[in-house]
């Protein structure tokens, strides 16, 4: 994870300082990495990635849902309000409230439009399961490509999607990923982001037969938040370990069939957690 460090020590050195929604960031544009998943699963190894937290929300975000509670009931088994979650700030944010149609209720986000995008007609389109149908049937299509940014619903999401489109690349038997994300939290969010998609990958070449090969991804709007910089310079003394190995439950042959129990890190040795505020 080289390449991360080496990410925000040059946004610490060289990125603009701007006011935005949230507070000061200082951010540089369009920043490009790769992580090879045949050399490793690129989890951060100089702070603590929660592994957990990142796999349940995939999991959610597969299942279609837009229920924070249901996010809670997949990461802890149980749906009491005690409970929090990544998305608990947004679900309950002042300006979101009077939106929702029930208590958790994050409108049409992330996992919504990956399995229920609506059309110009009316007609519901399953992105997910598309594109994993023309991985096999059509592989080296042009147009394998999900997209969370539907400008039409963007008034009816808790959060307007960060990552906002993923495509894939079939090539002599391997599967790789591209994900273009349009904000970019380097700190606290990015680690996820990397770790998430990378898990999608091969959950996505295992059900369809392929070896997960590249992960790449191009951090848009790619910032540090000015209240994040301490805990930045701490992590840049630190020297990144060897990447751990992902799990998976070979049995599984249905991207929809995935649990907590199926997935796994291997071989994970963090160094110690370094806290920061989440922006909302």
């Amino acid at each position: 994870m080289k390449q991360y460090l080496d990410a925000l020590d040059h946004i610490m050195k060289n990125g603009v300082d701007r006011e935005g929604r949230n507070g000061w960031t200082r951010s540089s544009f369009a920043i490009q990495m790769r992580f090879n998943l045949e050399e490793g699963f690129p989890a951060v190894t100089t702070k603590k990635l929660a592994f957990k937290s990142v796999l349940s929300e995939l999991i959610w975000f597969i299942e279609g849902s837009n229920d924070e509670r249901r996010l809670a009931e997949i990461l802890y088994d149980t749906r009491d309000s005690e409970k929090k979650t990544i998305w608990t700030a947004n679900a309950e944010a002042d300006y979101w409230k009077s939106k929702a149609q029930f208590e958790g209720d994050l409108g049409r986000v992330y996992g919504v439009q990956w399995r229920d995008w609506t059309n110009s007609k009316g007609e519901k389109i399953d992105q997910l399961a598309d594109v994993i149908e023309r991985i096999k049937t059509n592989p080296y299509d042009r147009r394998l490509i999900v997209s969370a940014w539907n400008p039409g619903e963007l008034d009816q999401m808790a959060l307007p999607p960060c990552h906002r489109d993923f495509q894939f690349y079939v090539a002599e038997g391997t599967l790789s990923l591209h994900m273009n994300q349009r904000s970019c939290d380097m700190f606290l969010g990015v680690p996820f982001n990397i770790a998430s998609y990378s898990i999608l990958l091969s959950m996505i070449a295992q059900v369809t037969d392929l070896t997960p090969h590249e992960a790449v991804f191009t951090f848009n709007d790619a910032h540090i938040y000015h209240d994040h910089f301490d805990a930045v310079k701490e992590q840049l003394t630190r020297t990144p370990d060897a990447l751990p190995a992902l799990w998976l439950n070979k049995d599984i042959v249905n991207i929809n069939d995935f649990t907590m129990k199926d997935v796994k890190l291997e071989n994970y040795s963090p160094q110690e957690t370094i806290k920061a505020p989440m922006a909302v």
